[in-house]
């Protein structure tokens, strides 16, 4: 077990204390809050407290403001000199008015520019246009369109109408499929000449009234932005001045905001009448005594840690205990696969250790190359230093174990021969396996891996049923000692069937898997008495009968297939061996280096994640789930360092 034993504690004392409790408690970083309404009998006349927390609008008004500004909050190290009144409401309300002021000029100065970046956009298609475009607008007679037309359009317009002297469309500029320019058009004929072009689907755009040609325009627009942006440069380093001098108040301001909300959404576990209040929760039993002497400090406080959990509804939180040296860098990164599945119950087991041996191995397994596995070595070392990703510290033994079955396997970048000499030194006649040439061993290794894990998920399934004192599972569920001998005794029948080894006598087989098919099918009464004390009575026998009867099937199509699932490591063995041929054929009988390499380069990306999936898949379905329950809760003591992260 790598799991700390947790005590449940009581905190009672004077309710003009609970604040005084409540700093203690956050200061303790060891106490996991319960909602005392589970633990605390009713009638004892305490409620609960319903008062809103006073302080949350202001700090969410001071995050948000800080959040727009840009501007990073610290969390100071305050405990009981907290305080916060009407001269800090009011002084906040000042830093939100000067600041707004700050981000309306920013954001007045952001839609002058983005004005200016509109009309640079709408006059660059119309450079050509050597005209004063002032000229344009005051011409009474003509009546000018800017806009862009399809090229198609534009051959039509020259093939119908080409003669007629009214129609003048002048070209710009063009892109990929539209010829950008202005047509020209009389007063009293420019309903007539706009259908026309509506029709060739010219599409008009507004250009902003300017002075000058298209260019000067596009050059006084470029110009404004400059003066614009450094105007913004001015007004951000102002705002940026002003909240960093500021930075000591606000920062204390705010530490004080979260201290005291804190203390209120603790209150929100606890229970109270006029005298007095209580807190229930979790503390880890190293950490109990430290605890109980720092709040036995206050006055009129006690606290109890002998208290009962039985109640259903109370879920004791989960902490792994630290691993130390080697393990830890073996191990713990594993407990990122077990996290996404669940937490474990506070009485299952800890299986990070059996997922990092068996995953590890697993992915050695199918993706055995002694190169590639290095390379990924490799990758996950710098995932992780370089990136701080935790899935690289998975990769790192991962790639080890594929360098070791590589070796076993005599595959190096696919090359099959390069490990020979290494094989002659050692004695050898050659390589341990050679996979494309035992292909029903690959296979059949993978089902006798299969079988071994399949047995040691129920094994472990049992243990973890004896650990929670729930012996009825533990003898009669699927999963159980029923489940386990019917298991066996199906597997020692199919290998004597395909002439394999079988320890045991047909006859025992059959006999020991009636016994336990009839346990299985009856299994809910001997758990119901064994484990819930109860007297089981179906509701109706014909239901029962039928129930247990397709669930008896299930059972036993669930062996079959999570078995045969196994099969998917040989498999990936194969497949791996295979895709380097294809890369070997492709490059040539003179092996061509570059096709080598990033054949290689695919293989390690496409088949190292696919391996890692299939891996995770039969961790998930084909083990956890006969033996991880992954309803628990993590350990989380409230801190007020939680609240900064």
């Amino acid at each position: 077990m790598a799991t700390e034993k947790m005590n449940p504690v009581k905190i009672s004392g004077p309710v003009d204390k609970i604040s005084e409790v409540s700093g203690k408690i956050y200061e303790s970083e060891c106490f996991h809050p319960e909602s005392a309404i589970k633990l605390v009998s009713s009638e004892m006349g305490l409620i609960p407290f319903t008062d809103e927390n006073p302080y949350s609008t202001d700090l969410t008004e001071l995050t948000e403001l800080a959040k727009s500004a840009e501007f990073e909050l610290e969390l100071l190290n305050l405990t009981e000199q907290a305080e916060f009144d009407s001269d800090d409401i009011d002084y906040i309300k000042a830093v939100k008015s000067k600041t707004d002021s700050f981000k309306e000029r920013i954001s007045s100065l952001n839609e002058q520019k983005s004005v200016c970046e509109a009309g640079i956009l709408s006059f660059e298609h119309f450079k050509g246009l050597d005209v004063n475009l002032e000229d344009i607008s005051e011409c009474k007679f003509i009546k000018v369109r800017f806009g862009h037309m399809p090229k198609e359009s534009y051959k039509r317009l020259n093939m119908v109408y080409g003669d007629n002297p009214y129609i003048i469309f002048h070209i710009c500029s063009e892109d990929e499929t539209d010829y950008w320019g202005a047509y020209f058009a009389p007063v009293d004929r420019v309903e007539e000449i706009d259908e026309i072009f509506a029709f060739l689907y010219f599409e008009p755009i507004v250009v902003p009234g300017a002075w000058g040609t298209p260019d000067e325009v596009i050059g006084e627009f470029k110009n404004n932005i400059g003066i614009i942006n450094s105007q913004l440069n001015d007004a951000f380093r102002e705002m940026t001045d002003f909240l960093n001098n500021e930075k000591e108040h606000i920062n204390f301001i705010y530490s004080s905001l979260v201290y005291l909300s804190s203390m209120y959404e603790l209150r929100s576990y606890a229970l109270h009448n006029e005298k007095v209040f209580v807190f229930m929760g979790f503390v880890p039993q190293k950490s109990i005594k430290q605890f109980k002497d720092s709040l036995l400090k206050i006055d009129g406080v006690s606290v109890e840690d002998k208290i009962s959990t039985k109640d259903e509804n109370i879920v004791i939180p989960v902490k792994y205990k630290e691993r130390k040296g080697l393990s830890k860098f073996l191990i713990e990164p594993y407990k990122f696969y077990i996290d996404m599945y669940g937490t474990p119950s506070y009485d299952d087991l800890d299986i990070t250790a059996f997922v990092a041996i068996t995953y590890t191995v697993l992915f050695g397994i199918m993706f055995g190359d002694l190169g590639q596995g290095f390379v990924l070595a490799v990758a996950g070392f710098l995932m992780w230093k370089l990136k701080k990703m935790g899935l690289g510290k998975i990769l790192i033994p991962c790639g080890i174990s594929s360098m070791i079955f590589g070796f076993v396997f005599g595959s190096v970048f696919g090359y099959e021969d390069l490990l020979d000499p290494v094989y002659e030194k050692l004695g050898w006649q050659g390589k341990p396996i050679s996979v494309m040439d035992s292909i029903n061993t690959v296979l059949l290794v993978a089902i006798g891996i299969g079988v071994g894990l399949m047995v040691v998920a129920m094994l472990l399934n049992i243990f973890a049923c004896v650990k929670r004192r729930h012996f009825g599972e533990a003898l009669f569920s699927q999963n159980g000692v029923a489940g386990l001998i019917l298991y066996i005794s199906g597997v020692n029948l199919a290998s004597g069937f395909m002439g394999g080894p079988q320890p045991m006598p047909n006859k025992l087989s059959i006999i020991l898997m009636a016994v336990c098919a009839v346990l299985l099918f009856i299994k809910e009464i001997p758990i119901e008495i064994m484990d819930r004390h109860a007297k089981f009575k179906p509701d109706s026998i014909s239901d029962f009968v039928l129930q247990n009867i397709f669930e008896l099937l299930e059972y036993i199509l669930s062996y079959l297939s999570n078995t045969v699932s196994f099969l998917r490591v040989g498999a990936f063995v194969l497949v791996h061996a295979g895709m380097m041929m294809v890369v070997f054929s492709l490059a040539g009988e003179s092996k061509n280096i570059f096709v080598v390499i990033l054949g290689n380069v695919l293989v390690v990306a496409l088949e190292g994640l696919l391996t890692g999936i299939q891996a995770l898949r039969l961790e998930y379905y084909e083990m956890f789930s006969r033996f991880f329950d992954g309803s628990g809760v993590s350990f989380a003591p409230v801190s007020l360092r939680a609240k900064k992260d």
